[in-house]
């Protein structure tokens, strides 16, 4: 009986760290959209990396730092707001590390407000617990369309 509850709480850990994962890539997008980059760099481990496009930078204040001197604000509606879609991400646990793969999209507010796809790519996340929380210790992220 020890064995069979020990494989059950193993098993509703690994669900609830999958879950608690999904939250904080959706938690990303929203910050990110929202421009809120405060919580937005507080996603990341107190030594996490963000890498991409606009540069790298390490260290939560360093990652607020960079994205608030590269990203322009999200001009609200009816402006041509950018949202971020993400596919649902395979994740890989590994005890107090992990590992996911997301496929990421821009829906962009046309001119004549009909949404529009300007760029797909993917990220690569490594993940750690930090004081019982997810957070991302690196995020790569690659632009596939269009190119570079």
């Amino acid at each position: 009986m020890t064995s069979e509850l020990e494989e059950l709480r193993e098993r509703v850990t690994a669900l609830e760290d999958r879950e608690e994962i999904r939250r904080l890539i959706q938690e990303y997008r929203r910050t990110l959209d929202e421009r809120d980059l405060l919580a937005f760099s507080l996603l990341f481990a107190e030594n996490g990396t963000w890498t991409g496009r606009l540069g790298e930078a390490t260290g939560p204040e360093a990652i607020r730092t960079m994205l608030e001197r590269t990203l322009d604000d999200n001009p609200p509606p009816p402006g041509p707001t950018l949202f971020h879609l993400n596919t649902d991400p395979a994740i890989e646990l590994s005890g107090a590390s992990a590992s996911a793969f997301t496929f990421w999209m821009h829906v962009k507010r046309g001119t004549t407000d009909a949404p529009e796809l300007p760029t797909l790519g993917y990220y690569n996340d490594t993940l750690v617990k930090e004081a019982g929380r997810w957070r991302f210790l690196r995020r790569e992220v690659f632009r596939n369309i269009p190119a570079g």
